[in-house]
């Protein structure tokens, strides 16, 4: 059997915790080879050692047979090692050629020569199907265009083992389905794939085999074609995984949230939400479903305070908040799980505790005399980290941005849900995380519910948006486009209002 990568009793320690604990991984040639495991596993710290961003405390590693020392992205790249990172690393004011080029730029009298390299991207994105723009800026194209880029900066130093690390995490379902495409592509052509998930579904969809590790340590690898998503998933977290929500009838109350006639302008300066009317009551959880960028981020933005509104009225619980500050909106009793856990829901240079309390800090318990009460944040935090099962190597004392993407999510969403606010706003909640943690989310989503909260849930998981939403509001082109009860619609009939197939009315 010949193997494009050998990743052999592999152990790496951190300060206060084991990444890794003596795993082995076979990646066969031309196959696609899936790395299961809980958030904190152990998965992104083995990609980052194949792709010698770490060195490993102990173990051996070859490629195509060869026992080899990768010291760096540097020596990965001679290899013919690839990575796309959970968190793109592009250039925004870069063009797709700039940034797919950098470090190694080719030249021609002494000058960058932008037009070659463009013409050899646009071969390889047409010979894969990718369609990037050469000349297109990174901060103009979405999420997706971006991932597409990664792959051709890889396709670009000729990678033939390459590494997918989360890499459906931030992408619309249309867009995964293209993924799945592009993969089965690469391995056509001779690639070698490793790719980090935690979605089993995709696994079955593409993967030869999985390996799954549970707290760093090494599971056992299957067969996927021979073994069912459930059993995967119990590999994966050691015990049986309930994949159906449970939840009772709900008891809407008192409206909490009402947005009259709301316009909002996205970041081209032109409408994105257009005459939206939504009203969200005490005990119930109302679903935002619609393709990615027909006015959820626009509305999601316009309610939390970090866009302003062109026109139109936001009201909490009767009261104007249209023009307030972020702070007085989290005051008067909303809450916040953004989209973007980097951008709008965490400091990375903060511990973890100082997160945990970054709404209420200047105040008591956590504050006296303008003298922070460590022990008071000590223990707050070690309540959620118990609670929600927040993993990190120096638990409330690490640093935020050493943490993994899904330990990210969980404190972010820990700290929101905790406050127990009137008005909870739920973007992608379960992005990057294991379907052990999605289902106690879930759990703790409906428990707000149930405790007389009102939820605004604003998510492209379509299973996600029928299991948790009592009423569901459809998004197409900036505006409403149905409004309909979970449990009378399902994902076909969603489909279609989503694509605008089928036309629904502002006062349906």
């Amino acid at each position: 059997m010949t193997y494009a990568v050998e990743l052999l009793n592999i152990t790496k320690d951190f300060p206060g915790i084991r990444a890794n604990d003596n795993v082995t991984v076979r990646l066969k040639q031309g196959s696609i080879h899936a790395l299961l495991g809980e958030n904190g596993a152990g998965k992104s710290t083995l990609m980052s050692i194949l792709f010698g961003l770490y060195q490993p405390t102990s173990g051996t590693i070859k490629v195509n047979g060869k026992e080899v020392k990768i010291n760096d992205p540097n020596d990965a790249t001679q290899l013919g090692i690839g990575m796309v990172h959970q968190h793109f690393k592009l250039v925004e004011c870069f063009t797709v050629t700039e940034n797919i080029i950098l470090g190694m730029e080719p030249t021609k009298f002494g000058m960058v020569d932008i037009k070659s390299a463009a013409k050899k991207i646009e071969e390889f994105s047409k010979m894969y199907g990718l369609n990037v723009d050469p000349y297109a800026k990174i901060s103009d194209i979405t999420v997706g265009m971006q991932q597409r880029v990664e792959i051709l900066k890889m396709l670009y130093r000729n990678a033939n083992i390459l590494i997918f690390d989360e890499p459906t995490a931030v992408l619309t379902p249309q867009e995964i389905e293209d993924l799945m495409e592009i993969m089965q592509k690469l391995i056509k052509e001779g690639k070698s794939i490793l790719l980090i998930t935690h979605k089993l579904n995709e696994i079955k969809q593409v993967a030869d085999e999985c390996s799954v590790l549970r707290r760093g340590k090494y599971i056992g690898t299957v067969n996927v074609a021979e073994t069912s998503t459930q059993q995967m998933a119990e590999m994966m977290v050691g015990r049986e995984v309930n994949f159906k929500v449970e939840k009772g009838p709900h008891a809407p109350g008192e409206v909490v949230l009402e947005t009259r006639h709301l316009n909002v302008k996205n970041s081209k300066g032109v409408l994105g939400l257009k005459d939206f009317n939504l009203s969200v009551r005490a005990g119930e959880i109302v679903g935002i479903a619609g393709i990615d960028g027909n006015g959820q981020e626009e509305l999601v933005h316009a309610l939390s305070g970090l866009t302003s509104v062109e026109s139109g009225e936001i009201l909490l619980k009767g009261e104007n908040i249209t023009h307030t500050s972020i702070r007085d909106r989290f005051d008067k009793g909303m809450g916040h799980i953004p989209e973007d856990r980097h951008k709008h829901g965490l400091i990375l240079d903060f511990h973890l505790k100082e997160n945990f309390i970054i709404h209420e800090y200047d105040r008591k318990p956590y504050c006296k005399n303008m003298i922070m009460q460590q022990d008071v944040m000590d223990a707050y935090a070690d309540k959620l980290i118990e609670e929600f099962d927040v993993r990190s190597g120096e638990g409330k004392d690490s640093l935020t941005r050493s943490m993994s993407g899904g330990n990210q999510q969980k404190a972010i969403i820990a700290r929101e849900i905790e406050r127990s606010p009137d008005l909870l706003l739920v973007v992608q909640p379960t992005r990057g995380l294991d379907v052990g943690a999605i289902e106690y989310i879930h759990k703790r989503i409906i428990a707000e519910r149930d405790a007389g909260k009102a939820v605004l849930l604003v998510s492209f998981e379509l299973d996600e948006v029928l299991d948790l939403s009592d009423r569901i509001v459809v998004l197409f082109d900036g505006h409403k486009n149905g409004e309909m009860l979970a449990k009378d619609t399902d994902d076909k009939e969603l489909g279609l209002y989503m694509s605008g197939s089928k036309k629904g009315s502002e006062d349906e």
